[in-house]
């Protein structure tokens, strides 16, 4: 199979005008791709496609796809490359139409831009079908041409990341525990020589007096790990890493604090925090990105048990500071808590968390962009500048002292776990807890909960878990090795 992209006509004469690939094949069938295009009706619309058989011995089948205007770039409005985007949504499409078609392979237009063009090929072909006995035929997309392949296989590597993590949060909660997602990312990341991984146990937390994270822990008669990755990719391995922190709760109930049972079975993704930021290493390390970067994953379950927290109990952090435990499903901070005094041991360039930590971040962002909050605007413009190219945008969102006041005002403790309005501000008072924890003048909290599933926001993935924002994570991260400023 072929997939072509044609822009959208700027004259009213509505003819069409083809990528420099497309026109190459136009004239390689004598002109019939244009007549047939012409005689099919009104031009192809952004993320429309048609699908023609016969033109070509070495493509029986072409499917030819809308790309929007041409030279579409930025849109301020927006706050994302368009043109990109709209490559990633138009080669998707195509792509999936070969697959219904059943063939095992799919040559793709570059469209003027071979990263997005992969990116959209191989997100929109992922599925996870792991477990079916009935499975969608495999196709493999490769690169139409040459001129372009270098661009093209880094978009492979960036969307096979996102899929890594996608895979993780959509595998059933009972075949991801705490040590098999531990073994799954070491196993991934074998390969290299510069990478170390270190899977900690529940004896190593506890000498860690990470009493927090242990309190979570305890509920579940899974064992919990800490996960370690030490990437050393830069110049000198002594050079400030990049630290990423992610929460990694691989069943969330909510605990004493049940959560109804109507979606609670999406909660198997709630370690999606860890499985973008390790999926953004893998990422890293494929690309042999000149960056060192230490990736810590707090893995466990929240389970509701005899030995489980209750309301009420106060809990010890790495640091000292005791917690009132008021809502035991609020639980993913104080996992990272103690990741995050942990993550102080390594001198970080900068520490950035991501996490699926509150349901009030998905009130108010929907799944539009991660919520961001940050003490640092260098960080925070390396995030927005990322997320713009690969259109898995970031919004910034308020630290103020406001909500710092809501939850150290405590009765019993030195902070509550929930803000004490409860749910007003609820993603905020969230970050301003973490921020108790952080003394780091670069640290962004990633609050991903809102982008961490797919129903049909993002033409170019399917329904499941997203894996967002990974590829805005390994962007962000080839930024920071750009950047000597800092």
């Amino acid at each position: 199979g072929l997939v072509l992209g044609v822009y959208s006509s700027e004259k009213d004469d509505g003819a069409a005008q083809f990528t420099s690939a497309g026109d190459a094949f136009d004239k390689l069938v004598s002109g019939k791709l244009r007549a047939l295009l012409s005689l099919c009706g009104p031009p192809l619309k952004k993320g429309k496609s048609r699908v023609f058989h016969g033109l070509h011995q070495d493509f029986p089948s072409v499917v030819v796809v809308g790309l929007g205007k041409k030279n579409a770039g930025i849109n301020e409005q927006e706050n994302w490359n368009e043109g990109k985007e709209n490559i990633r949504t138009a080669v998707a499409v195509g792509c999936r139409q070969i697959q219904d078609l059943e063939i095992p392979c799919v040559e793709v237009d570059p469209c003027g831009d071979a990263q997005a063009a992969a990116e959209g090929a191989v997100l929109g072909l992922h599925e996870y079908n792991e477990l079916k006995q009935k499975k969608k035929p495999v196709v493999t997309p490769q690169l139409h041409g040459s001129a372009e392949s270098e661009a093209w296989q880094k978009g492979v590597i960036y969307a096979e990341g996102q899929n890594l993590a996608r895979y993780l949060m959509e595998a059933p909660a009972n075949y991801i525990t705490p040590i098999k997602f531990a073994e799954h990312i070491e196993q991934k990341l074998r390969s290299f020589s510069n990478v170390k991984v270190h899977i900690r146990p529940e004896s190593w937390i506890t000498t860690q007096e990470m009493g927090a994270f242990l309190s979570v822990a305890k509920g579940s008669a899974e064992p919990p790990i800490f996960l370690e990755i030490h990437y050393l990719g830069g110049a000198n391995t002594d050079d400030s890493p990049l630290v990423f922190v992610g929460k990694g709760v691989t069943f969330d109930s909510g605990g004493i604090s049940l959560k109804p049972s109507s979606g609670m079975d999406a909660m198997r993704a709630d370690m999606g925090g860890a499985a973008t930021v390790c999926s953004a290493i893998v990422t890293a390390a494929a690309l042999n990105m000149p960056l060192n970067i230490i990736g810590l994953a707090p893995l466990c379950e929240n389970m509701p048990s005899g030995k489980a927290n209750k309301p009420g109990d106060v809990v010890r952090a790495k640091n000292g500071k005791t917690i009132q435990v008021d809502n035991t499903d609020a639980e993913g901070r104080l996992l990272l808590a103690d990741a995050l005094c942990y993550a102080h041991n390594f001198k970080a360039r900068a520490i950035v968390n991501a996490a699926t930590l509150t349901g009030a971040m998905d009130v108010a962002l929907g799944s539009a962009a991660t919520g961001v909050f940050t003490n640092s605007s260098w960080l925070w413009t390396h995030l927005y500048e990322a997320s713009i190219l690969t259109g898995d945008r970031v919004w910034r969102m308020p630290l103020f002292e406001h909500y710092t006041k809501q939850v150290t005002d405590c009765p019993l403790a030195d902070v509550s776990n929930i803000g004490k309005y409860s749910r007003a501000g609820g993603a905020c008072t969230a970050a301003a807890f973490l921020k108790e924890f952080v003394s780091a003048s670069h640290w962004a909290h990633l609050d991903i909960a809102g982008v961490m599933s797919n129903k049909d926001e993002v033409p170019y993935l399917r329904k499941g878990m997203a894996g967002r924002p990974t590829r805005t994570l390994v962007e962000f991260a080839a930024r920071l090795s750009q950047d000597r400023h800092n």
